[in-house]
C-alpha cells in the first residue's frame, strides 16, 4: 500500500470519528454506571475490558515489531509506550477493577474490538511498514520532547485517578461514591483527561498522521463519555461538588 492511499484511509478513518462526535453526545455509551440491560446478550465486565482491549495490543505489537526487517530505534521507543499503555488497559486493569457481578452488552465489546482493530491496524502498519526512520536528532526536537512529557504525564494522571476510583470502591463495589482527591477536585473525569493528555503527547511526538487520527478518536470518545458521567453524579448526588467540572479545569 502506498502512503498516499494509506493517508487517504486514515483521513476517512478521521471522518468518520467526527461523523460519530454528535451521536456520542446525545446517546450514552450503555456500559459501566451506564449500563442497560436491553442492549442484548451481556459479558461479564471484566472479560469484556479484557477481551475489547487486547486487539489494540496484539495487532500493533505484530506489526510494527516482526514486520520491519530492522526496527529503528525511535519506532522501537514508540512501541515500547503504546505497548506499555496497552499492557495496562488489556492485562492489569481489568484485573484491579472491583466489579463482581456488573455486565456489559456484548455488542458494546464487538464495537470497542472494532475500534481497536483498526486504530491498533492503522498505527501498527504505519510504524511497521511504511515510516521512514526518524532522524537522529529528532530527539531534541521539541516535539519529541514535549510529546514525551505530555505521554508520561496523562498517563500518570490516567493511571492514579483510576487507582482512586479502583480504592473507592474496593469494600463497596456495588455503591457508587464521589470520588475525592487529585484532580477530582476540580473535574469529574480526571482519568480521562489524562489518556487524552497521554494521546495527545504520543501525537506530538511522532508527529504522524495515524496517531493524531487515535487523538482525535480518543477525544471524541472520551469527551461525550466525560460529559456523561458529570451529569450522572450531579443527577445521583444532592451533595455533589456545584464547582466541578467534567473534563477541563474551570472551562469544561
Amino acid at each position: 500500500m502506498s502512503i498516499q492511499t494509506f493517508n487517504t484511509l486514515v483521513l476517512l478513518w478521521i471522518g468518520f470519528a467526527i461523523i460519530l462526535f454528535p451521536v456520542l453526545l446525545k446517546i450514552p455509551a450503555p456500559y459501566g454506571r451506564h449500563t442497560r440491560y436491553n442492549w442484548g446478550p451481556m459479558i461479564s465486565n471484566r472479560l469484556g475490558w479484557f477481551l475489547m482491549e487486547l486487539p489494540s495490543l496484539l495487532v500493533f505489537g505484530w506489526l510494527t515489531l516482526s514486520k520491519r526487517p530492522s526496527v529503528p530505534d525511535l519506532i522501537t521507543f514508540f512501541a515500547f509506550l503504546w505497548i506499555f499503555h496497552y499492557t495496562y488497559r488489556a492485562i492489569i486493569f481489568p484485573f484491579l477493577i472491583n466489579t463482581k457481578g456488573k455486565k456489559m452488552p456484548v455488542v458494546i465489546m464487538l464495537f470497542a474490538v472494532f475500534f481497536n482493530l483498526i486504530n491498533g491496524g492503522l498505527n501498527g502498519y504505519w510504524f511497521g511498514i511504511l515510516s521512514p526512520a526518524y532522524p537522529t536528532d529528532w530527539v531534541t526536537d521539541f516535539r519529541f520532547i514535549g510529546g514525551v512529557i505530555l505521554f508520561v504525564t496523562g498517563f500518570a494522571i490516567h493511571r492514579h485517578h483510576d487507582r482512586i476510583l479502583i480504592n473507592l470502591r474496593k469494600n463497596n463495589p456495588i455503591v457508587y461514591q464521589i470520588p475525592t482527591g487529585g484532580l477530582f477536585r476540580f473535574v469529574s473525569c480526571p482519568n480521562f483527561l489524562g489518556e487524552m493528555i497521554e494521546w495527545g503527547g504520543f501525537a506530538l511526538m511522532t508527529w504522524c498522521l495515524p496517531a493524531t487520527s487515535f487523538f482525535i478518536w480518543t477525544v471524541v470518545n472520551l469527551l461525550p463519555r466525560a460529559l456523561d458521567h458529570h451529569r450522572w453524579y450531579r443527577s445521583s448526588f444532592a451533595d455533589y461538588p456545584a464547582k466541578r467540572k467534567a473534563l477541563i479545569p474551570f472551562i469544561l
